[in-house]
């Protein structure tokens, strides 16, 4: 098994530590191809919102599965079909931690309870490093999209903190808060690659775009 991994930032990195051998790192030194990608069984992208479409394209024609890990970016309407068209198939995350997956199901449930508390608002806050270019992240985005409720969003950045992501419901009378902290990039690198292995196993899913969480709920 042979994995391109595409961005060499913080977790770019993690996942070609992981991957040891089979990783076939491309970067500035060695700039990312069609021919070079097919030469690979499957691609983990985590490069930033503004790199993308450098990269999108040369993806697309390799027809090899991929998984991105991309934030910050606007993926295009029509993207779905054109990997039909391909036939190939695409996860896209704004967070690989298997473990928030767990948090999405509490936040759906808390959202469809919330209705029986009198006047309860909603915020969601988010601490990154300092480095991490999109605000807010793409993973309180996505919580307040589980949501589905009007909640404001703030944001930190200090110092080289791997995410941590706070709900907080508050009445008059109280205050409920549910919480998520990355201990370890390792814990997006290694939901990347497990999301990468579905890819390539015995039983993928067809060609098409598909959200994490909804690989996460087929297994």
């Amino acid at each position: 098994m042979k994995i391109a991994v595409i961005g060499s930032g913080k977790t770019g990195g993690k996942v070609a530590e992981i991957l040891e051998e089979d990783a076939i790192v491309f970067n500035t030194s060695n700039p990312v191809t069609a021919e070079k990608l097919k030469e690979c069984d499957a691609a983990i992208i985590f490069v930033p919102g503004d790199a993308a479409d450098s990269v999108i394209d040369d993806v697309l024609e390799s027809r090899i599965p991929a998984v991105w890990g991309t934030t910050g970016y606007e993926w295009p309407d029509d993207l779905d079909q054109k990997l039909k068209d391909k036939e190939a198939t695409w996860i896209i995350g704004s967070n690989f931690s298997l473990g928030m997956n767990l948090i999405r199901k509490a936040i759906q449930l808390l959202s469809d309870e919330s209705e029986k508390l009198k006047d309860p608002g909603f915020h969601i806050h988010e601490v990154h490093h300092t480095h991490k270019k999109d605000s807010p992240s793409g993973t309180a985005l996505t919580w307040k999209e589980w949501l589905g409720r009007d909640a404001k969003i703030t944001s930190e950045r200090k110092g080289d903190i791997k995410g941590i992501h706070t709900l907080e419901i508050r009445t008059e009378n109280e205050l409920i808060q549910l919480k998520h902290k990355a201990l370890d990039r390792a814990l997006f690198a290694e939901g990347a690659i497990w999301s990468a292995k579905h890819l390539l196993s015995d039983n993928p899913s067809e060609p098409g775009l598909y959200s994490f969480s909804e690989i996460f709920d087929k297994q």
